[in-house]
């Protein structure tokens, strides 16, 4: 009828757990249940992250008159009280052993009173060792063990059982020897033989009552053990009346009706054991489980010792094996002794690693003892004791203590911001200038100086800049799937022919000037087919790299969560980098072609030659688009989206100021040198 051992020893791990108990000693009795003990709780308690700071065995003998024995005894334990910092004790053995330590305990409190380490102990017993013995009463240091924590069998309280001890006497049922024994053991008198007639100093009355006894004496309530006793009395009570009942299982004696029990094996009586069932008079119900095992709990009590050495059992929780070992515990009633100032012990190898940090193992020791260390960058721990810190989710960053997560904001050039204000306003600028030079060139076709040159190539390169100023507003504001089609084509086409433009009135000029030559046969090539040709080849070409990007990898809407620490970037994603980059390089191949052809033809005469000022274009225009490229890589978020609004922006605004600027000076300003007369004497 006593418990399955097992559940006990979940209950200490349990309860270890509960408290956060994870450096613990731990002594037992130095025989055979001992070592059964040890060998099921050490595996439990590793399992459960819980480690022995030390084991101590008891020897299942006492050798207080063996000196070198003893002193060797109490050196050991008087290292462990008071070296180590595991302030929570196991004590598993007998009512003996727990004697035996008791002995060493008191020694050492005696020599090292100034010692708290000593007292700061939390003791949690095991359910094999009585508290209530008469032997504990000699001689017995209540207050070092103040707020122990016992497993005991479980029990309730019987009706009448109170009412029964409270009628028992010396004299109550003779032949009783123990009732005799433990009378005069209790009330230190004695009992007179039956049929003396003198009178025997000290003799009991059989007025003593039991509950006059204090409690480590005797309990007026029920213990576990007497508790299972009782149960198993009428466990086989139950399976004798099933025999009884049962027809096939009778023996009659010749010239007896009534079977004789007396001569029934013992082992046949277990079919009837195992199949019994019922409740006592407590409520309980009684029943043997599937390993054949009566299904009974541990209560888990406090020792609540007050000055006078009396003592009170305060049940505190209970280990429940009947419902998947249910684990109660009432810590709010639990007493700890005085040197804790009731504040919650602590019974640990390091102290607990706060959020932000993590455990860090300590070479050489167990896993319990280890040091904090703070949380590598990207990386949170949100609770105590982690063994690693983990990332937090894309969207989220950790904060400045690691010890949690922050959303991240969406990031991205808008026109609110004044970034975004001061781009829009200076692309908007530049469009009206643009506009402007192109109606002043309408409103002066006529004249010498916008026709030379080709006039036509003048319109297209001035309508083409138009759009490149327009550009940045497919940058500006949040991504969507129809910016992000159209905003790297439309800027690589439409670039692809301004570029192309120059470069036709650059050839135009060095063609003009060669069919100037007697004889020469470049003037079949003078005229406006020869422009034409190249601006539509060159900007046809830019459009069919376009058209293949767009048809098999097109740019799309993206967030980027892992350039930027606290931030989203909502970005257009380029679907292909190669098609990209070779996008940017053919406009770069246009414009060094174009930059060259001007280059060499910068000494031409003055009156046919635009070439210096396409020189000083291009020559801006390469520099913004080649310290493109690596400021582009090396900036993350919308600063890239603003790097590449600003080279839009600085190599449309050096082609318009640098080829029309002096022009539009002439037409606005100086008319009387827009003549064909001032051409030609310039020429002379």
């Amino acid at each position: 009828m006593v418990p399955n051992e097992a559940t006990q020893y979940m209950g200490i791990v349990r309860l270890l757990l509960h408290f956060g108990w994870t450096w613990v000693g731990l002594f037992a009795v130095e025989d055979g249940s001992g070592d059964h003990f040890m060998q099921a709780m050490e595996p439990l308690l590793s399992h459960n992250r819980i480690c022995l700071a030390f084991t101590q065995r008891i020897p299942s003998k006492t050798h207080f008159n063996e000196v070198k024995v003893r002193d060797g005894i109490f050196s050991k334990l008087y290292l462990l009280f008071t070296e180590s910092k595991a302030s929570t004790f196991i004590l598993y053995g007998e009512t003996k052993n727990f004697m035996w330590l008791h002995y060493f305990i008191k020694i050492i409190a005696k020599s090292y009173q100034n010692i708290t380490s000593v007292f700061r102990k939390v003791w949690i017993i095991a359910a094999q060792i009585e508290f209530a013995s008469k032997g504990i009463l000699n001689d017995f240091n209540f207050q070092l063990f103040q707020g122990a924590i016992f497993f005991t069998i479980h029990s309730k309280e019987l009706l009448g059982f109170q009412k029964f001890l409270k009628a028992l006497g010396p004299y109550w049922a003779q032949g009783d020897g123990f009732l005799s024994y433990f009378w005069e053991q209790a009330f230190d008198c004695s009992i007179p033989n039956p049929g003396e007639l003198t009178k025997v100093d000290g003799a009991c009355t059989g007025k003593e009552r039991l509950e006059s006894l204090p409690g480590s004496a005797f309990e007026m309530d029920m213990t576990g053990h007497s508790y299972s006793i009782y149960n198993a009395v009428y466990v086989v009570a139950h399976a004798l009346h099933t025999l009884y009942s049962s027809g096939s299982k009778r023996r009659a004696m010749p010239g007896d009706k009534k079977p004789r029990l007396q001569e029934l094996n013992p082992w046949k009586l277990h079919p009837f054991l195992q199949g019994t069932s019922f409740n006592n008079v407590a409520g309980e119900s009684m029943y043997f489980n599937d390993k054949k095992e009566m299904v009974a709990g541990f209560d888990i009590i406090n020792l609540h010792i007050f000055p006078n050495d009396s003592f009170l059992k305060v049940k505190v929780g209970r280990m429940e094996p009947s419902e998947g070992n249910q684990f109660i515990i009432n810590k709010d009633v639990i007493l700890w002794h005085t040197r804790f100032n009731q504040v919650l012990p602590l019974s640990v190898c390091s102290d607990s690693c706060p959020p932000g940090f993590h455990k860090k193992k300590r070479e050489g020791e167990k896993f319990c003892c280890y040091d904090c260390a703070l949380c590598p960058e990207g990386k949170i721990s949100n609770q105590k004791d982690m063994n690693e810190c983990f990332k937090c989710p894309e969207d989220q960053y950790p904060n400045k203590d690691k010890d949690g997560c922050i959303p991240k904001t969406i990031s991205f050039l808008s026109y609110d911001e004044p970034l975004g204000i001061s781009l829009a306003s200076v692309a908007v600028s530049f469009a009206l200038i643009t506009a402007l030079v192109l109606a002043t060139f309408i409103r002066h076709k006529e004249t010498p100086i916008v026709k030379a040159n080709n006039r036509d190539i003048t319109y297209a390169l001035l309508g083409s800049l138009l759009l490149c100023f327009f550009c940045p507003f497919l940058f500006l504001g949040q991504p969507g799937i129809v910016t992000c089609f159209f905003q790297q084509s439309a800027f690589g086409i439409i670039f692809s022919v301004a570029v192309s433009c120059v470069l036709a009135k650059t050839i135009t000029v060095v063609v003009a000037f060669m069919a100037t030559k007697p004889g020469s046969s470049m003037r079949k090539w003078v005229g406006k087919k020869l422009a034409n040709s190249i601006v539509l080849s060159c900007s046809l070409i830019q459009a069919g790299i376009c058209a293949v990007w767009l048809g098999t990898s097109p740019p799309f809407p993206d967030l980027d969560m892992q350039s930027l620490t606290g931030e989203i970037i909502a970005e257009c994603n380029q679907g292909s980098t190669t098609m990209f980059y070779l996008v940017l390089g053919y406009m770069g191949l246009l414009s060094f072609t174009s930059f060259t052809v001007a280059f060499l033809a910068r000494k031409l005469p003055d009156s046919f030659n635009e070439a210096k000022f396409i020189t000083f274009s291009m020559l801006m225009f390469c520099s913004v688009w080649l310290s493109f490229v690596p400021t582009y890589l090396g900036t993350k978020g919308k600063y890239m989206v603003v790097v590449e609004i600003f080279s839009i922006l600085a190599s449309s605004a050096g082609l318009l100021c640098c080829i029309f600027l002096p022009k539009c000076y002439i037409i606005v300003l100086r008319p009387d040198l827009n003549t064909k007369e001032q051409l030609i004497r310039r020429k002379n």
